[in-house]
């Protein structure tokens, strides 16, 4: 698909791509500026498959859980990798919150819950456990925890889960690629 989309690019007059008179200057793509939007995510330090990530922002990005708490249960993430929430800058931390909000919003709404938690582990001795800023956003009903804020050991439990390698033998079971591609795609249409 990049081949045939270069081929016609090539097709189009040298001069047309090369007109400054207008405000906006055309010019020609090359294949590797096509493969970027494609290119994998950081996360601290792992590689996440773009087909995890179902929404972003130029600073931002929204991706599936591994091992979520709850349906819904995702991450928000800034594009550039920040340890900790106080060294994020002002647009970062703006764009990083307005993404929670409007995820927050539609997979309120897609998995019929009733309320959302916002959640971030700011350092080790928060329980963060991978050294990038995220936050955690999780659709909420009724009963869904015996205790509300039971949510919040869940969560700590989960990190050190992670930091122990992901012990496959833990209740909830890491989920494949293809089970996260397939619910990123699902969000992705959210948000068309």
């Amino acid at each position: 698909m990049v081949k045939h989309l270069l081929q016609c690019i090539s097709q189009i007059p040298h001069s047309f791509l090369q007109h400054s008179s207008s405000a906006l200057r055309i010019r020609p793509i090359s294949s590797s500026t096509i493969k970027m939007a494609a290119q994998d995510y950081t996360f601290g330090p792992y590689k996440i498959h773009h087909n995890e990530v179902f929404y972003s922002t130029h600073l931002s990005y929204a991706m599936v859980n591994l091992r979520p708490l709850l349906p819904g249960h995702v991450l928000i993430c800034p594009k550039r990798e920040v340890k900790r929430f106080v060294d994020l800058t002002a647009d970062e931390t703006s764009d990083l919150w307005l993404t929670a909000q409007k995820i927050g919003r539609q997979l309120e709404s897609y998995h019929k819950a009733s309320s959302l938690t916002f959640a971030i582990q700011d350092g080790p001795q928060a329980g963060q456990t991978v050294p990038h800023v995220h936050i955690h956003v999780v659709p909420r009903k009724g009963g869904d925890f015996e205790n509300n804020d039971e949510i919040y050991d869940a969560m700590d439990e989960k990190e050190k889960e992670l930091k122990q390698k992901l012990d496959l033998d833990k209740e909830r079971k890491d989920r494949s690629l293809e089970e996260m591609s397939q619910e990123a795609a699902e969000y992705r249409k959210l948000f068309l």
